[in-house]
């Protein structure tokens, strides 16, 4: 569109902020659905369409003033902000619906994120090039197709989950719930405010780190081809150690696996640290680092389940959708904080992107994106995940919720 830079700045931190109110919100909506097909499966039937749609015209460049540009964008960015919100979340609240068994939620949130993988990978190797063999030359047209032709393949997708998936272990509020209150019993949820801290450390490394890689290998490491081998490993790695984790989380347990995860992404990280410029051991230590990530990151999402029976089992309410959006929300700024700190570090070194080599302030500012922030954060994520304790009590909240459960279908 060819807009002002800082106008899309303040744009991002606009839909940042509805994002923040849309997320609770669309989280409450889906704890207050009663529908036939369940609480989070009908939000898969009715956004699938409007989500397409919504990208599709994000990706749409409409002839008129930059002033009408600049609304349109505002327009479609929160409305595909918006949709985003809608069939994203339900993928999260929907899982302790699936099952209320530990190793089931593991299996299939390793599946999850085996797709995710799958998906970006296909969206990475193919997107620029269907919007250069379509467009021919012409990025706008390009971009707009190639959006059609994936909205359309989503779309698909959300409609085969919503009729293949099963609701088979909702539970249902016995009484209807105020979103103060839902938000309230999140206060006595200890093990999801520990888990709430840590996805701000968890993730604010993850964009820090994957915003800095192009500038680590080509400035510090000066070698383009390392930066796009180093991309890839962390890509196909995670996919593969992926189905290492129901096995994993069984043997040790899941806050165990991700603390161990960690502590071997860090390992991986250090291993890049001491490389320097040696190829070899960097590619090593990048491997080592992919595989803690993807593990990592697939437990991640299969502990983000268990607290809604917790909160269930301590306060009698069931936020699966509101713990959800939270999560989500929580990623979001995360983002916002990696984004805010890149931007200052680059600042501070007085990063100049034009220049082929870069000031030593510059290379500081980079290595501290790329390993010292990121390490930092690790270190914090392991300490901090080691007073989550829901593991051990699990299984006895499980069988108290299957006792109050019984009791209530009896009434």
């Amino acid at each position: 569109m060819k807009l002002d830079a800082k106008a899309i700045g303040v744009m991002f931190i606009v839909c940042r902020i509805i994002d923040a109110i849309t997320d609770v919100l669309v989280g409450y909506a889906i704890d207050k659905t009663r529908t036939r097909w369940g609480k989070s499966r009908p939000w898969f039937l009715f956004g699938a369409v409007p989500f397409a749609l919504s990208a599709f015209l994000a990706f749409n460049v409409p002839q008129i003033a930059p002033s009408g540009k600049l609304v349109y964008a505002y327009a479609t960015y929160i409305f595909l902000s918006f949709m985003y919100t809608v069939v994203n979340i339900p993928l999260a609240s929907i899982l302790p619906a699936l099952t209320d068994d530990m190793n089931e939620r593991t299996v299939l949130a390793t599946w999850r994120k085996f797709f995710a993988f799958l998906g970006s990978t296909i969206v990475s190797a193919t997107a620029l090039s269907l919007v250069h063999l379509v467009g021919k030359g012409n990025e706008a047209l390009g971009f707009r197709f190639v959006m059609g032709m994936f909205g359309i393949i989503g779309s698909i997708c959300f409609f085969l989950t919503f009729a293949l998936v099963r609701e088979t272990n909702l539970q249902e509020q016995t009484k209807s719930v105020s979103l103060k209150k839902t938000v309230s019993s999140l206060a006595q949820n200890k093990p999801w405010k520990i888990f709430a801290l840590n996805i701000l450390f968890q993730w604010t490394g993850y964009f820090l780190q994957s915003a800095a890689l192009v500038y680590y290998y080509k400035y510090y490491v000066r070698s383009t081809s390392m930066a796009s081998l180093v991309a890839t490993i962390m890509t196909i790695v995670p996919m593969v150690a992926n189905f290492t984790v129901p096995f994993l989380a069984k043997k040790l347990g899941k806050r165990n696996l991700y603390e161990l995860s960690a502590f071997v992404q860090l390992i991986g990280l250090l291993i890049i640290f001491i490389g320097q410029l040696q190829t070899s051991i960097i590619i090593t230590g990048a491997f080592i680092s992919a595989l803690g990530y993807g593990i990592k990151e697939s437990i991640y999402f299969s502990m983000q389940a268990d607290p809604v029976d917790y909160g269930e089992w301590k306060t009698g309410v069931q936020a699966a959708g509101t713990l959800s959006s939270l999560n989500g929300f929580l990623g979001k700024v995360a983002q916002a904080l990696a984004g805010g700190i890149s931007g200052l570090l680059l600042s501070w070194g007085a990063y100049n992107n034009e220049a082929l080599v870069q000031n030593a302030k510059a290379l500081i500012a980079i290595k501290s994106m790329y390993i010292y922030i990121p390490a930092i954060l690790l270190v914090l994520s392991i300490i901090t995940m080691y007073f989550y304790r829901l593991d051990k009590q699990f299984p006895q909240i499980q069988k108290e919720l299957a006792q109050r459960r019984k009791v209530k279908t009896y009434e």
